[in-house]
């Protein structure tokens, strides 16, 4: 499996507190796999995605340079019999693979978390999820929890590349499935409105978060987006990990 590293040759996979979402606060280790099928004008982790040689922008460009990441320095591969005993040896049974985009790697995420939860029933395993690719065998049976991201247009991404009306729907249906929609500014929350109408989100399962790398951006957006969740129903949630620790790697 290809994961993104925290630094050259070290797989990116750490013992912290989920900062967003339903799980937020929960004692979790965190497995960041590379590669993302979307590309995030803000998104805080373009090193798994944002390689030397692709045309994709990002906030962080500047005129003339963009920032590009050296793909070879930026990811490293592990077998799924590697990831398996380095994850039994870890103490916490709550894991979360994030990215990048982890169903990319659908196959061999199956089968990784069924060795976890053959060696050990109490495995718990969430999945961050962009929200375009539905999970299949393995991944479809064994994971516990989806925490679905559908994306904004103020995320840069093309209509027809984020928004996969089917897939939604089926994490819709599934109440396994949780959503966390990034807000960036109020005009965002008509876009939100429809999202939800048009895949039949329930509310219950819809958390709104603002954008932001930073406490100083994030404090910036939490009033009126916790103001118009309160008014419209959604759930809220921050982002604690970027309070605690930053906008860094392995947190």
């Amino acid at each position: 499996m290809r994961l993104a590293v925290t630094e050259p040759g070290a797989p990116e996979i750490f013992h912290s507190l989920q900062g967003e979402g339903v799980s937020a606060g929960k004692p979790s280790v965190f497995v960041r796999l590379s590669q993302c099928n979307l590309h995030c004008v803000w998104c805080d982790t373009a090193y798994t995605w944002n390689f030397q040689g692709t045309e994709f922008h990002h906030r962080d460009d500047t005129p003339g340079a963009p920032r590009k990441y050296d793909r070879a320095q930026e990811t490293v591969d592990r077998s799924v019999e590697e990831l398996t005993e380095h994850l039994l040896a870890l103490p916490c049974r709550r894991i979360i693979f994030t990215g990048g985009e982890p169903l990319l790697q659908q196959r061999e995420l199956g089968e990784l978390i069924q060795r976890l939860k053959e060696a050990d029933p109490s495995f718990y395993i969430e999945i961050e999820t962009n929200g375009t690719i539905s999970p299949v065998g393995l991944a479809a049976d064994l994971i516990d929890q989806f925490n679905v991201s559908p994306k904004l247009a103020h995320s840069g991404n093309d209509t027809a590349i984020r928004h996969k009306l089917e897939t939604l729907r089926f994490y819709a249906n599934d109440p396994r499935a949780n959503f966390k929609i990034v807000v960036e500014s109020p005009p965002d929350l008509e876009e939100v409105k429809s999202l939800v109408v048009e895949t039949e989100m329930p509310l219950s399962r819809v958390w709104l978060m603002p954008e932001g790398r930073s406490t100083q951006e994030l404090q910036q957006r939490e009033q009126w987006l916790a103001d118009a969740c309160l008014k419209e129903g959604y759930n809220f949630t921050g982002r604690l990990h970027i309070h605690l620790y930053g906008d860094t790697r392995g947190t």
